[in-house]
């Protein structure tokens, strides 16, 4: 199938193409490289034995989309692109919009005018908020406490609308919870560029002696130890719940959402822990206050994406630290 992916070169789209072209798919990246590098691609290429053609595109530039579409005439996209700080998309909100949304939109007029009919949106548990219930299940009411939430929610909603208002569309909504490690070659991995948002690289570079000191947001939740609890989810684990959910896309009736976690849930002082016994170094970290538009506590009911996409997560709490640390060393 030839695919178009956005964001390719990111986190979590590097890691996919390795699975997609292990599995022939004919690809083609977009991405501003804003949060990534072109030397990603190059390693995803040696790692896989595959090609991936590459262009460097915002997905907010529509004629440049327009071109894409015209000469690689993708048979599905899977869209990865998009910004993803919740901290920073409380501070910068319209611009979230602009590109999260705005993108999104001239994402799927390409879609419309070339006859391109699927979609696999990287979506977010984040669009499911304070939890009514736990674990969160696909029908939990949607009603994200932050702006980077709503982004996700709002464009699962257009692509719902957009998917209604032609024949043949379809869409899969894959509602990630917490990403973390590495590639097991230790080639690609989580390599953000400031200070980190997420948790497991902010540790690495405290591991690593580039940081001081971990800033671990709350220590006063109604949880095990007052830190946050989150459900992490190996990228690799993830990249391969996508090529499931493509297994899947001929199954698929309109849109339909899937949760990819695994079910259990981690706090920050757990992760910590377990981060050190790998590494062998010992992460020094401060409690502060909490962060605006965080929940105390998350975790997946991943049942649907295990009977539907015969998907589950295989790799636990080591093999994420372990495989990161390699890709940090």
């Amino acid at each position: 199938m030839r695919i178009l992916v956005t964001g390719g070169a990111g986190y979590i789209g590097s890691h996919t193409l390795i699975e997609l072209v292990a599995r022939g798919h004919k690809l083609f990246v977009v991405d501003n490289y804003a949060n990534s590098s072109p030397e990603v691609l190059s390693a995803v290429q040696e790692i896989s034995g595959g090609a991936v053609r590459n262009e460097n595109i915002d997905i907010t530039d529509e004629l440049r989309l327009a071109e894409v579409f015209d000469a690689f005439d993708p048979e599905a996209v899977m869209h990865f692109a998009g910004l993803k700080a919740v901290q920073e998309s409380e501070e910068l909100p319209l611009h979230y919009y602009d590109v999260n949304l705005g993108g999104t939109l001239k994402l799927l007029r390409c879609m419309s005018d070339y006859g391109c009919n699927s979609i696999f949106f990287s979506s977010s548990a984040t669009v499911y908020g304070e939890p009514q219930y736990l674990p969160y299940d696909e029908s939990h009411p949607l009603a994200p406490v932050n702006v980077y939430g709503r982004t996700k929610y709002f464009i699962e909603e257009i692509i719902r609308d957009w998917a209604k208002a032609g024949e043949e569309r379809k869409g899969i909504l894959l509602r990630y919870f917490n990403p973390v490690g590495a590639h097991r070659s230790g080639r690609i991995g989580e390599n953000p560029r400031g200070i980190p948002n997420n948790l497991m690289p902010f540790i690495s570079q405290v591991a690593t002696g580039q940081r001081q000191c971990l800033k671990i947001f709350g220590g006063d939740y109604d949880t095990v130890d007052g830190t946050g609890v989150r459900d992490y989810l190996h990228v690799c684990d993830l990249a391969e719940g996508h090529v499931a959910a493509l297994d899947y896309l001929f199954q698929c009736d309109g849109v339909e959402a899937f949760n990819l976690g695994t079910g259990n849930g981690v706090s920050v002082l757990e992760m910590v822990t377990e981060f050190e016994k790998v590494s062998g170094q010992t992460i020094r970290y401060e409690i502060v206050d909490r962060r605006a538009g965080d929940v105390a506590t998350s975790f997946a009911n991943a049942n649907r994406a295990s009977e539907l996409l015969k998907w589950s997560a295989k790799r636990g709490v080591p093999a994420m630290c372990q495989d990161a640390w390699n890709w940090v060393t």
